[in-house]
């Protein structure tokens, strides 16, 4: 069972996972899959065949175009952008150029950034407010900027990281490990 409040929209043919919220205003399309114990806030559109995986948080004002992808624990701040055609023009119909985007495991994307199409955000990674993505982003990595540039790096709680004494960092927060290998970071020695 889930909860969707009154003034939401759910076209037939949507799959909505147990304990997932939907609040005001917000358009679910027909082939769209919510997982369980997502939050779909305020004035959020998720067209046909977008993917949300378990415990994904959507804050206000979010569109997620067909071809976006999120696995399970992912946060879209307020606003963020996805983009599903690389060059849109109201007087050409491009829906079979439509371009996967996929955001991995645990990331989350700030509030207000933009995030082209075709392009893949690793697990963990942190895409900072109003940034502007157009390439692929390495797992933890910290994004920020226009266009988007690597800013260091991040733990799974979303802790910088420091490397600056060698290629091992520790997590503030849980005091696990992280390694620095080859301009990569992982949990893995």
């Amino acid at each position: 069972m889930y909860f969707a409040h009154s003034s939401s929209y759910i076209d037939e043919g949507c799959e909505i996972g147990e304990g997932t919220k939907i609040w005001h205003f917000s358009h679910l399309m027909p082939g769209c899959i919510l997982g369980k114990n997502c939050n779909i806030g305020q004035n959020v559109v998720i067209m046909p065949d977008v993917v949300l995986g378990n415990n994904v948080k959507v804050q206000n004002n979010v569109s997620l175009y067909t071809g976006v992808v999120c696995e399970d624990d992912v946060f879209l701040g307020p606003s963020c952008v996805f983009t599903n055609v690389i060059n849109p023009r109201s007087a050409i119909s491009r829906k079979d150029e439509f371009q996967k985007t996929i955001v991995r495991k645990g990331a989350s994307i700030g509030a207000n950034a933009t995030i082209i199409c075709g392009v893949e955000i690793g697990r963990y990674a942190m895409i900072g407010a109003g940034a502007v993505v157009t390439k692929n982003v390495s797992a933890f990595s910290l994004v920020v900027g226009n266009p988007g540039r690597h800013a260091g790096w991040v733990s799974k709680c979303g802790h910088k990281l420091d490397f600056n004494k060698g290629n091992v960092a520790v997590c503030i927060e849980t005091g696990e490990k992280y390694y620095l290998s080859d301009n990569a970071v992982s949990t893995d020695k």
